[in-house]
């Protein structure tokens, strides 16, 4: 009879196992059924005591018999004929009924004799009995506790094998005393910190219940990281499932000393239990595979697996496998596994914080708990260990039993100085790449952790690295991880890079290949002498060491020439001197912040420059003459004060970006900037003294950008000159520096379409030239002195932003076909009356990229406007319409903010309350697709502050000061992070204080979600609407009130139609 034992091996007595199972037998099985089972047992990895094995002749058999019980998980009785003939086998059964009792699960086989004539003592166990009666007849008590031993274990459900097969007998067996062993198999020990919950993940994507097919299960992760680790836990835990196992732990060594012969020898031989297997070549261990393995539930794992060609050649096909069986491949390559055709890749992390401390308190203290007085030492132990367990258990081991200034000591020379131990194992990864990967691996290391992906690609693109298949092999290996589109490396991975860069020359740095540190690049500069290997200089804008960067020595420009292979150079925060005669003609990539020449010098031949930025720089001119830039794609010279002529554009035909922003003493643009046929952006913002472009800007049909803020001269002055623009030609263009007639007689020839006050709105003539930019997206006019707009504006179909603000128009045309529009500013238009019309629809924009927008209508600091309630009519529809537009695409949409003069909170907001404060009631269900955002709004007044100077501000150079108004939700001590929306003012923009605004800014749900996702637990409590401001210049924001709303989708056509209601 098949058992139904619902025993178990927990016990009341807390005891370590000798044995897992104890067998009592006859004799007369030996040579058969028992020698089968211990058989069974020996393969599935069962330690089972037998007797003429473990016991040495001489010793008391007695006494280590009973302990031999005592210590075995599993009690098997094997009844057979002459089993109750033996007083000896009698005694063992009845002390494995005491154990029984206590709690030890005791399984009865009948062998040749049935369940019930052991049960009755009938037929020769009455024999038997009758004669140990008659034998013990002082001693009955013995016989009859055998007799209730006897009575006692018979009565258990058991295996019934008289006239069975036995290996079918014997299977079920193994398999009833596997399942009772369970926890010996699912037992992590106490060392291994963090697996439970692994192991499970790893079992669920095993999944172990099916036994219909056969799956493949990659496990993927940074070397160091625990693999291995986890691998021999999930091995431990449920090799007892399966018929054959076999755990190659080196593929690649193995792969490697013995060829594929030697893998496929190693793989048949532990599954078949073979240890002599005669194979001589792959196709006759293919074929052995192929018909052995075919009808074996098998558990096979595979570790460090490092190339696909491994698996090919090991010609193990998992159609060749038995039903039920598992594959499992262990690789620091998840490139490998997928192109293996894994079923599931399961990627290792690190530890968190909580099982790091664990597993590092293990190992440097012997306890769960930080030694006091290290605590502070452990976490700086633990911040550059990083939550790779092979540092934790590395740096654990080296520091334990030292004391704190060997700790100290320790950790310093951690820092100038990685562990061999920890970077041998990373640097076995690293020697597995080709010599492009490391390239790309050394300049995240070294220069780009952290940063956005679209940088770190221009900067290897600029060096040759073909970053798109690079950075992919760099992630499957575990080297690098991309989130919200910027990379990240490892601290272990960067310490190893650098320590790469360093290793052949490290107290040397001029022959290294890399410079990232400030204080190597000016000890390489200060000793002037050949850098004949240095290819890239990138120093970070903000170091922590900036004041000691600032204080050193200032350094000699001519150190430059000796490093004729630079092909990348980015500099900050140092002091030159001297004459900058030479700079390699290597060059990809220049940023000079605050370069100190005047101009660029001669000898440099810049025609593998792709970017030059030089912001803040003192040059007057690029340099004389004209230079072959063919693939320079940006220039930027912004805030470069003293530059008074830009170069002919005639040699840098592929110039995208132009950034010319708050290039005080430049006056005119070279006409050649018209042949830019790919020029995607123009920023002239704050060129204060610039009095005119050449009109063939406007033929630009690539121009996306066009930034003209804050040129109030930009026509006036040029007026005065424009008799002298006329007896120049447009083909007139040298190398000498001239602008353009072509100007005038074009805005001419337009003037009959359009009406202009010409001495009061130069720049106006200038408009309907825009319309011909047929592409541009964004276009910037604020604080230019615009007193009209003119129809053309609204031409524009693919803009997406309009920035209006501080000019002196009393109205605006049209704009309701600019469906694209997303963003309009009109802040401090103090004479601005109406609004205009906006858009009537909206076609949202395709993008290349993926990348979340905001939508936003500012209108504050306009004193003049009129019809508030048309106003209202005509801002929200819109407002809603964009949202509508959002919620049926796949775009992400951010927020929504709107400011508006002379309005209060519309009634809508059916949660209002006064002052800066409001309780908010219970949050709606976040997983209800019908919920889709929430509104927060404000009314805000501008007052005067009693003491100006008590804030301690100082106006900025455009005279305009800042003030923000931030919506925060408070949760019992908890602040979700303001979501804020910025207003510029300065006292000469402010003209009608104390008038009040509305600032409404609608939250999508996924916003509200992500932001609030740190304390959602205990989002159903109290929580409150907080609405802070920040003001400076002597005046301050003042909140009136507040309130919010809870959106539904439902709730947007009734929003449409209460779009009239307001407070008064």
């Amino acid at each position: 009879m098949a058992c139904s034992s619902n025993q178990s091996v927990s016990s009341s007595r807390k005891m370590t196992w000798k044995y897992d199972v104890f067998v009592s037998f006859r004799g007369d099985t030996r040579n058969n059924f028992t020698d089968h089972l211990f058989g069974a047992f020996h393969r599935k990895g069962i330690f089972a005591f037998k007797d003429d094995k473990k016991l040495k002749k001489g010793e008391d058999i007695s006494s280590d018999l009973l302990k031999a019980i005592e210590g075995s998980q599993i009690l098997i009785v094997i009844f057979s004929r002459n089993y109750a003939s033996s007083t000896w086998c009698l005694r063992e059964l009845a002390k494995i009924a005491e154990c029984k009792v206590l709690g030890q699960p005791v399984l009865p086989i009948f062998y040749d004799v049935s369940p019930s004539e052991v049960r009755k003592q009938s037929g020769d166990f009455e024999k038997a009995f009758m004669e140990h009666e008659d034998r013990f007849k002082g001693n009955l008590e013995e016989v009859q506790r055998w007799r209730r031993a006897l009575t006692q274990v018979a009565n258990l459900s058991g295996y019934d094998v008289k006239d069975k097969p036995q290996y079918a007998e014997i299977e079920k067996i193994i398999k009833e005393v596997t399942s009772l062993l369970g926890h010996k198999f699912s037992t992590i020990p106490d060392d291994i910190v963090g697996m439970h919950s692994r192991v499970e993940e790893l079992e669920n994507l095993m999944k172990l219940d099916s036994d219909d097919d056969v799956r493949v299960v990659g496990i993927c992760g940074m070397g160091g990281i625990g693999k291995t680790t986890l691998v021999g836990a999930l091995y431990a835990r449920i090799s007892n499932q399966f018929e054959a196992c076999c755990y190659i732990d080196d593929v690649s060594k193995t792969y490697g000393g013995d060829g594929p012969v030697g893998l496929q020898k190693q793989l048949l031989s532990q599954t078949l239990k073979e240890e002599n297997l005669q194979i001589c070549n792959p196709y006759m261990a293919s074929n052995l595979i192929r018909t052995r393995l075919c009808q074996v539930k098998s558990l096979i794992i595979l570790d460090n697996v490092d190339q696909v060609e491994q698996l090919d050649k090991l010609a193990m096909k998992r159609e060749w496998l038995g039903t039920g069986s598992r594959l499992v491949i262990i690789s620091r390559d998840c490139h490998i596994l997928r192109e293996h055709g894994v079923d599931e890749v399961y990627q290792v992390e690190l530890l968190d914080r909580s099982n790091a401390l664990q597993l590092f308190c293990r190992k440097a203290f012997k306890s769960d708990e930080i030694m006091t007085g290290y605590t502070n030492l452990t976490n700086d132990v633990l911040r550059y260990a990083d939550g790779l367990p092979l540092a934790i258990k590395v740096l654990g081991s080296f520091l334990y039993g030292r004391d704190v200034s060997e700790w100290r000591s320790a950790l310093e020379r951690l820092r100038e100085k990685p562990m061999a131990g920890i970077m041998d194992v990373l640097r076995i990864s690293y020697d597995g790449l080709d010599n492009t990967e490391k390239g790309i691996f050394l300049d995240i290391a070294c220069f780009f952790d952290g940063h956005e992906e679209t940088y770190v690609k221009k900067f290897l693109d600029i060096r040759g690295f073909h970053p798109e298949i690079g950075l992919r092999v760099l992630h499957d290996k575990s080297f690098i991880t991309f989130q919200y589109g910027h990379i990240f490396m490892r601290d272990l991975f960067k310490e190893l890079g650098k320590s790469i860069v360093s290793e052949k020359s490290p107290k040397e740095p001029r022959k290294w290949n890399r410079l990232w540190n400030y204080k190597d690049v000016h000890k390489v500069m200060s000793e002037n002498m050949e850098s004949e290997n240095l290819e890239a200089i990138v120093l970070e804008r903000y170091s922590s060491e900036i004041d000691e960067i600032q204080a050193m020595s200032t350094l000699r420009a001519e150190s430059l020439a000796k490093m004729n292979r630079l092909k990348l150079l980015i500099l900050w925060n140092l002091n030159f001197s001297g004459s900058l005669n030479f700079l390699s003609s290597e060059l990809g990539y220049l940023r000079w912040d605050k370069y100190p020449f005047t101009c660029l010098p001669s000898s440099f031949e810049p025609d593998k420059l792709v970017e030059l930025i030089l912001p803040h720089s003192n040059i007057r001119q690029l340099w004389e003459g004209t230079k072959p830039l063919h693939n320079l794609t940006r220039l930027y010279l912004s805030h470069s004060k003293n530059l008074i002529m830009m170069p002919s554009f005639l040699e840098i035909p592929n110039l995208e970006y132009l950034d010319l922003e708050g290039c005080i003493k430049l006056v005119q643009i070279d006409p050649s900037i018209g042949t830019l046929r790919r020029l995607s952006e123009l920023n002239l913002k704050n060129c204060t003294n610039l009095v005119s472009i050449p009109n063939k800007i406007f033929g630009l049909s690539s121009l996306k950008s066009l930034n003209l803020s804050g040129c109030p001269n930009f026509w006036s002055e040029g007026q005065r000159k424009i008799e002298h623009l006329e007896m120049l030609e447009f083909n007139e263009i040298t190398t000498q520096y001239k602008p353009t007639s072509f100007i005038h007689k074009v805005l001419n020839s337009h003037s009959r379409f359009f009406t202009f006050q010409k001495s009061r709105d130069p720049i106006g003539l200038l408009l309907p030239l825009v319309s011909r930019l047929s592409c541009l997206q964004h276009l910037d006019l604020s604080f230019c002195n615009l007193a009209q707009i003119p129809n053309a504006i609204g031409w524009l179909h693919c803009l997406e932003t309009l920035n209006l603000r501080g000019n002196n128009f009393v109205t605006l045309p049209s704009i309701k076909k600019l469906f694209k529009l997303e963003q309009l500013n009109l802040e401090h238009c103090k004479l601005l009356k109406y609004l205009p019309e906006l858009p009537s629809k909206t076609v949202l924009p395709v993008r290349e990229t993926y990348y979340v927008r905001s939508v936003v209508l500012n209108i504050f600091g306009c004193p003049s406007l009129t019809d508030i309630e048309c106003c209202y009519r005509t801002v929200f529809p819109w407002m809603i319409q964009l949202l509508q537009a959002y919620m049926k695409s796949d775009l992400p949409i951010d927020r929504i903010e709107i400011v508006i003069p002379r309005m209060q909170i519309p009634m809508w907001f059916n949660k209002q309350n006064v002052g800066s404060s409001i309780s908010m009631g219970p949050l709606p269900n976040m997983d209800e697709k019908n919920f889709i955002g929430v509104s927060f709004a404000c009314c805000i007044t501008l007052v005067a502050h009693d003491d100006p100077t008590s804030l301690g501000y100082e106006m900025s150079s455009t005279g305009i000061g800042f003030g923000c108004i931030g919506f925060g939700i408070k949760v019992k001590e908890s602040l979700w992070r303001n979501c804020n929306i910025y207003i510029d003012y300065g006292k000469d923009l402010v003209t009608a204080l104390n008038l009040p605004h509305l600032c409404l800014i609608f939250i999508t749900r996924e916003k509200f979600i992500d932001c609030t996702n740190h304390i959602r637990e205990g989002l159903h409590d109290i929580i409150e609407l907080e609405v802070s401001v920040f003001s400076s210049h002597g005046l301050h924001l003042e909140v009136k009130n507040c309130g919010y709303s809870w959106i539904f989708q439902e709730d947007l056509e009734q929003l449409n139609s209460q779009m009239y209601l307001t407070n008064h």
